[in-house]
Order: structure tokens, then C-alpha cells, then sequence
């Protein structure tokens, strides 16, 4: 999975994690505001450093029509997304061909470019290549992380549980304190709008 590619030694490949039915917010989050979220997130990636940004989906459907996509961007349906993040996760690392990835969920739309830059710039710099965002002292988003542990993410991973199986717990994870920049509370109601 990793890279051999000698310019790809910082490189980045950004995720959008937008695979999910959302059933708590009633609809998949991916057309959430009618893709304001998405649009937000891509943007969030894009301009924080990431070299690639791809939309994972899956809910939708095959089609990135239905999601109205940016003319511009990569995306990359996860036929079995109805397992659970673990499929999606899969999906992103088997595509990835970056040192880095960085994974962002959909539904947190007040996480910015400098958010993503804070945290990759973290990781790039840190022994474990693993940073993510803190708010408030809570674990959150966007993740990075280097591909010398995607091997052991991808065994790792389950049902709905991503990346999260290896990464917590870990002793060498950055953690990038975010308060001045977002909340990062991600969205799970309709009734709590976008920004």
C-alpha cells in the first residue's frame, strides 16, 4: 500500500468521509444543506495541504450526480459502505498513493483549511506520523496519518469501527489542540443547521 515514489514523500491524500446513510440526520449527510457540508469539507482539505481530495461514497449511490459533486473532484464509491466505516476506511487506504492521509467526516462543517494545516503539519513533523485535532480536550477530526500503519489499520478495522480500533490508545499520537480555530462538533440532526 505504501509508496515508493520518491516525490510522494510528504504528500497527502485527503478524504472525505461521506459513505453513511446518515439515519439519525434523516438522509446520507453527503446532501446534507443541500451539499453545503461536502463542499465545505472538499474545500477544507483541499486548501489545507492535501495534494489529492477524493469524496468517499456510498449511500448515494454509484452516481456523483446525486451528490453534485464540484466538477473537479475525485470521488470513489465504496460498494460495501452498508458494513460499516471500516469498509470505507479500507477503501480510502487501498486508494491512497500518498505518504499521508488525512480523513475528514461530512458532517463537521465548521472545520477549516487552517484546521487541516495545523494537523498536517503535525504529523509531518512528528516520529509516529499520527496527529489529530483535540476540542476541548475530545478527540476529533480531521486525522492524519502516515502510511507506514495503514498494513495494520486495514486488519484491524471492523463494522463501524474505522481507524479508531488502532488509533486509540496510542502513545505517539499528536494531539493538535483546535479550539481557536473550530468547534468540531459534528452534525448528527437536521435540526442543527450548517454554518
Amino acid at each position: 500500500m505504501p509508496s515508493a515514489d520518491p516525490a510522494a514523500h510528504s504528500s497527502c491524500t485527503g478524504f472525505v468521509l461521506a459513505a453513511g446513510a446518515g439515519t439519525r440526520y434523516g438522509k446520507p449527510k453527503a446532501l446534507a444543506e443541500n451539499g453545503a457540508w461536502l463542499r465545505s469539507a472538499i474545500t477544507a482539505l483541499r486548501d489545507g495541504g492535501c495534494d489529492r481530495v477524493i469524496v468517499l461514497l456510498g449511500a448515494t449511490g454509484p452516481d456523483p450526480t446525486a451528490v453534485a459533486l464540484p466538477a473537479d473532484t475525485e470521488w470513489l464509491w465504496v460498494a460495501d459502505w452498508a458494513t460499516g466505516l471500516s469498509a470505507t476506511v479500507r477503501a480510502a487506504l487501498h486508494a491512497a498513493n500518498s505518504r499521508y492521509v488525512a480523513f475528514l467526516p461530512v458532517d463537521i462543517p465548521d472545520i477549516g483549511p487552517d484546521v487541516v494545516a495545523r494537523v498536517l503539519a503535525a504529523a509531518r513533523t512528528s516520529q509516529s506520523g499520527l496527529a489529530r485535532a483535540v476540542f476541548s480536550d475530545t478527540p476529533g477530526h480531521p486525522v492524519v496519518i502516515e502510511n507506514k500503519h495503514w498494513e495494520a489499520i486495514s486488519e484491524l478495522c471492523a463494522g463501524d469501527m474505522g481507524a479508531s480500533s488502532y488509533l486509540s490508545g496510542r502513545q505517539d499520537m499528536v494531539c493538535v489542540t483546535c479550539d481557536d480555530l473550530a468547534a468540531g462538533n459534528d452534525r448528527d440532526f437536521p435540526e442543527v443547521g450548517a454554518r
